[in-house]
């Protein structure tokens, strides 16, 4: 039976995230949730009776169209329209590990209570999370300002019976889901529309998804330079504390003490070098992997912040007797931050890459290209050739996106974030990452081969004992495509407790 998360119980962290997205979960508003959404919608509801004030979006048009009044009547009407209007999405369909988080996130937002939408809204969202009923959304639309307007229109059509989603490993339309599920489409009232489609929650869940995934590469990346070192014969004397402790960068500490760690009782490490430094790439591990770390604790949180905030507009506040219109749904928190992130994970490749060169290149009694009668085979040259590819097209992808602006809805919204395509951005840059270290661990495995009879760490030797049961010791050539994607499918198998994460 799944286990129950409530909603409104606590805030969102990294382990709770990580549990959510590996292990089955059913939501459930707290009590405490329950009653600010009621509180909220009927405070909304009372001030819509007793005053016709114009207030941004719930009887008014929408961006430049603020100014339009919208008679009461047609409430409902308006913000049907809104949602149906702006689901322009085009492009790649965002994946459903991260539209699942897209629901999870929404529904955070919501519980709150300065939305002013109605439990039948949120309960819906729910019910679609719990059935992993998943709309299709599509990866580009969004500025990242008012929020993340196309994509999250997407994720609320089929709240209304329309669009498609994804259930039970089929595209469906979702009124027949709907319809299968015994649910009933929801009628929007006032704000609701606007709830929906205003705020970050596509950024966010690309936010969330990296993250998870930019602890496990930064600890990945550090186990496979732990494995290069050894497989080049490196010194072990630029990890030790007490250079570090005299530029103590919290990651560069950490990065230190885990590639110690994991050569620990490694014969090659205690043998004696004829070398009296090694290249950056071996070297400078710590500092390098550790700036990485230092920038996923920055961006981890701002997008923790992000999750566990309010990103719609306006806002009600019940006790205060306000509704306020302002600018949480701008993305630029979180533009910067996935920038950021993008250059720090490309850097784990860029030096990956680096250390796969030296391997190939003949020094420190590897052969050429690590493979036995070179010339006769080619071995593992182009491997490095592909690395050399990805890193490249990760140096092009990490250009920020957060710099630019462009000026829409007749020049009401003249400053946006580009957030969204940051999130995409790095999305790539992250999965390129783990092809370049899934290249260097083929490389590191090979030279460690021929470094016996001497051995590397009893951890690393098991490890890479379950490693080639995946991908043997190359003695001749062969196609080494298929290396490559069984080593890209062993790190991502590779489960790490979070503990050894965050």
């Amino acid at each position: 039976m799944d286990a129950t998360y409530q909603i409104g119980s606590s805030t969102l962290d990294l382990p709770l995230l990580k549990k959510l997205a590996e292990q089955p979960h059913h939501l459930q508003l707290s009590d405490a949730a329950r009653e600010r959404i009621q509180r909220s919608y009927d405070y909304l509801h009372g001030k819509l009776e007793s005053s016709k004030s114009p207030v941004y979006g719930i009887n008014t048009g929408f961006g430049s169209l603020c100014n339009v009044a919208i008679s009461e009547d047609k409430l409902t009407e308006l913000q049907e329209n809104l949602v149906m209007s702006h689901a322009c999405g085009v492009g790649e369909e965002v994946p459903e590990a991260v539209v699942k988080t897209m629901l999870l996130l929404k529904i955070q937002s919501l519980s709150y209570g300065h939305s002013g939408v109605s439990l039948e809204t949120v309960e819906l969202l729910i019910e679609f999370y719990n059935h992993e009923v998943l709309p299709v959304v599509f990866q580009q639309g969004s500025l990242g300002a008012s929020g993340d307007l196309a994509p999250l229109a997407h994720l609320a059509l089929p709240l209304l019976g329309k669009g498609e989603v994804y259930f039970e490993g089929e595209r469906q339309l979702a009124s027949e889901v709907l319809k299968q599920l015994n649910l009933s489409p929801i009628k929007l009232q006032a704000k609701e529309g606007l709830a929906l489609l205003n705020g970050t929650q596509f950024m966010s869940a690309y936010g969330v998804e990296l993250l998870l995934q930019g602890y496990k590469m930064s600890y990945l990346a550090d186990l496979i330079a732990a494995s290069s070192v050894d497989a080049f014969d490196c010194n072990l004397s630029p990890f030790d504390p007490l250079v570090h402790l005299v530029r103590p960068h919290k990651g560069q500490i950490k990065t230190a003490a885990r590639i110690l760690e994991f050569l620990d009782g490694s014969e090659i490490a205690a043998g004696e070098k004829s070398n009296v430094q090694d290249p950056y790439s071996f070297r400078c591990v710590p500092q390098v992997h550790g700036a990485t770390k230092d920038t996923l604790d920055f961006v981890a949180q701002t997008i923790l912040t992000e999750i566990n905030s309010v990103t719609d507009n306006p806002n009600i506040f019940v006790g205060e007797d306000r509704i306020i219109s302002g600018g949480n749904f701008h993305g630029q928190p979180l533009a910067l931050a996935l920038d950021y992130l993008g250059i720090a994970l490309a850097e784990l490749a860029n030096i990956s890459e680096r250390r796969t060169y030296q391997l190939v290149s003949g020094l420190r009694g590897l052969p050429d290209f690590l493979v036995q009668k070179p010339g006769l085979h080619s071995g593992f040259m182009i491997p490095q050739y592909t690395a050399a590819s990805i890193v490249s097209q990760n140096k092009q992808l990490a250009s920020p996106a957060s710099v630019d602006s462009i000026v829409s809805s007749n020049g009401q919204e003249d400053h946006v974030s580009m957030g969204a395509n940051a999130a995409t951005k790095c999305y790539r840059i992250a999965a390129n990452v783990t092809k370049v270290l899934a290249i260097e661990l083929m490389n590191s495995s090979q030279a460690l081969a021929f470094r016996a009879p001497l051995k590397t760490s009893a951890f690393l030797e098991s490890l890479l004992e379950v490693y080639r049961g995946e991908v043997p010791v190359v003695s001749e050539d062969r196609i080494l495509s298929e290396d490559i994607h069984n080593s890209i499918s062993f790190l991502e198998g590779l489960q790490i407790d979070a503990a050894e994460l965050y």
